[in-house]
């Protein structure tokens, strides 16, 4: 399971990696108020993210390492608390857990570690034949980081 963070909208995709190539199983978002609290927002993140695990039952979640930009100090430790509830809810669940930067995601996907949100859309529609690309992006997000993380797993690659 690939999640990809965030505080109003987080993506989630489910890719069974048994078969001999990936099969897609879900993807969808986690979508939270912005008019609600921030601690509230976390509860009910946490409360919605152990929902889809329940259902899915994954062995793996697989997370986006935080960014940091000089510009926006800010985002990224408002990003920290989803992730870190995020990791909360897959430890609860029991799941083993995964880190990788974006770079190194988008790399394995579209052959760019700097791709733009499109290209990592248009790769994962054309990688599963899907009638459009993902939408919104967070779901595309989230699928490219299960299918990075079951890759990297698959050859032995670590974590990071």
């Amino acid at each position: 399971m690939g999640i990809d963070p965030g505080l109003l909208i987080t993506g989630y995709g489910v890719v069974d990696f048994d078969a001999a190539t990936p099969r897609l199983i879900d993807g969808g978002v986690i979508r939270l108020s912005a008019r609600t609290s921030l601690p509230a927002r976390l509860v009910e993140l946490e409360r919605e993210l152990l929902g889809v695990i329940e259902e899915h039952r994954p062995a793996v979640a697989a997370v986006e390492q935080v960014y940091s930009h000089y510009k926006h100090p800010r985002t990224a430790v408002l990003m920290a608390h989803a992730r870190g509830v995020i990791l909360l809810a897959a430890c609860r669940a029991g799941l083993k857990l995964h880190q990788y930067a974006a770079n190194r995601i988008k790399l394995s996907l579209t052959g760019h570690g700097h791709a733009k949100k499109g290209q990592v859309q248009r790769a994962i529609q054309s990688l599963w034949s899907l009638p459009a690309p993902p939408e919104p992006a967070d779901v595309a997000d989230a699928l490219a980081i299960a299918l990075h993380c079951g890759r990297n797993l698959a050859t032995g690659g670590s974590s990071r």
